[in-house]
């Protein structure tokens, strides 16, 4: 399996998935030093866009971790989290992130960046806080007070 956020991410925003760019690499994408392998998203859970994500992870050749459950619209609506390897690496797509209510939560704060061709959603500093807070992970501790010394550079 390779590594390629940007083909992942790519494909996402090419096929209209709404979904939020957050975890390491929303991090990373805001400033964040710290290096992490894979993909996290928060995506909308309507039927449309459970719909147009699957299709994403059918070209994707996506696998369920750890099973080996249909990822088709009907199965994605029966769940709120599930973390798959792709042909471009690890996604895990979350609808509704610890901290928050879900999409509309965090993307009424995001910001599109372009990410070189094409533009994704990605969680505003203070919401990758928020999640990271809420989670209370022991390998988020260091991202969060990296996160948090960002935002006080961006607020001086």
């Amino acid at each position: 399996m390779s590594y390629d956020p940007r083909r992942l991410l790519g494909t996402l925003a090419g096929s209209e998935v709404d979904a939020v760019l957050m975890g390491g690499l929303g991090g990373a994408v805001r400033g964040s030093p710290l290096v992490s392998i894979g993909v996290e998203v928060c995506h909308s859970r309507s039927a449309r866009n459970l719909d147009a994500l699957a299709r994403v992870l059918a070209d994707l050749g996506a696998r369920l971790r750890g099973g080996d459950a249909a990822l088709d619209t009907a199965a994605l609506a029966t769940v709120d989290t599930f973390r798959v390897d792709t042909d471009a690496g690890p996604l895990d797509c979350i609808g509704t992130p610890r901290g928050t209510t879900g999409y509309a939560d965090i993307a009424r704060r995001s910001e599109v960046v372009d990410l070189g061709g094409f533009g994704f959603r990605v969680a505003s500093l203070d919401d990758l806080i928020r999640m990271k807070r809420a989670a209370g992970h022991p390998r988020d501790r260091a991202e969060l007070e990296v996160l948090e010394a960002l935002r006080e550079e961006v607020a001086t």
